[in-house]
């Protein structure tokens, strides 16, 4: 996710610098054949590049806003699961009978919350098409990591070992079926939140969609040289450029926004939502030794993190 300050220029123009080149060296040329070679027939009323461009901004607002509610949908999601994993543990540590705790139900609680902790980074991993597993063998025993390597959906094979324990939690009368109920509504509320977070991955915004208004920028961006050549000269150059980038970079705005679990620095930053909630959980277990959590953006970089 990019964060509030420090984005640099470079990182937002190198989006569209060859874009960019193209559109100044394209303006030269025309602006050459105007004035060196006095080819006075190419410009156009101004008025047809404008209205073009209102059509356009509105098919880029559309799609922009629609994009838009595509990642905020994500990052809602995001909420709901650090909400629901804060619950699982809090019903799970509140739940089961503190005044004869053992080593048993001591260990099948610390198990089920890292266990909870996993699935996150899990998700997320899941989600960026990345390997689920990896780095999961300090919350995870190799049992459990067996278990869930037989999944193609690898988080959902952590919710069904959730669900075994929960049914021998309620054999073994750690817990009565009610509060069984109750956890099981959690787990149903993860359930369902993971199938949101893969619709919107599996669901690709229409392509002919952003084809054709692709298209319509572009149309855009190579008549307005011939509108504007009559009486700006050669400062349409600089001009043309910056009335090109607007667009372009509103467009690339809405490709960047519109797949949230693509592994990029406008991604829902699922790391370290993951992280925070493992930092959460494990001071719910009344642990000591907390793993420090990052507050440094991902490879150095001061304007985003993942």
């Amino acid at each position: 996710m990019l964060l509030k300050k420090g984005i640099p220029l470079k990182y937002i123009f190198g989006k569209i610098k060859y874009e960019i080149l193209a559109v100044t060296i394209y303006t030269l040329v025309i602006n050459m054949l105007y004035y060196q070679y006095g080819l006075k027939n190419i410009s156009i009323p101004l008025s047809v590049p404008m209205v073009l461009g209102t059509v356009l901004s509105l098919l880029l607002a559309f799609r922009s806003n629609q994009a838009y509610d595509r990642w905020w949908e994500a990052r809602t999601i995001w909420g709901a699961i650090v909400n629901d994993s804060r619950t699982l543990t809090r019903q799970l540590t509140s739940m089961m009978d503190h005044a004869n705790e053992s080593e048993e139900t001591r260990h099948f609680r610390d198990q089920f919350v890292k266990r909870q902790i996993a699935w996150n980074y899990a998700l997320g991993q899941s989600l960026r098409k990345k390997e689920p597993l990896k780095g999961l063998d300090r919350l995870l025993s190799r049992r459990e990591l067996n278990y869930a390597a037989k999944f193609d959906n690898v988080p959902a094979g952590l919710l069904q070992m959730h669900s075994r324990d929960l049914k021998y939690a309620l054999q073994q009368e750690w817990i009565n079926p009610y509060q069984q109920v109750e956890l099981d509504r959690t787990l149903t509320r993860l359930c369902d939140s993971m199938g949101k977070c893969e619709r919107i991955k599996n669901t690709i915004f229409p392509a002919t969609y952003s084809l054709y208004t692709h298209f319509a920028v572009i149309f855009f961006i190579l008549l307005l040289p011939f509108a504007l050549i009559d009486s700006l000269g050669i400062v349409e150059v600089p001009l043309v450029a910056a009335i090109s980038a607007s667009f372009l970079l509103i467009e690339k705005m809405a490709i960047n926004l519109q797949d949230p679990f693509e592994n990029k620095p406008t991604d829902t930053p699922m790391t370290s939502i993951a992280r925070k909630v493992e930092n959460d959980l494990l001071q719910m277990l009344e642990e000591t030794q907390l793993p420090e959590v990052e507050t440094e953006p991902i490879d150095n970089r001061a304007y985003y993190v993942l």
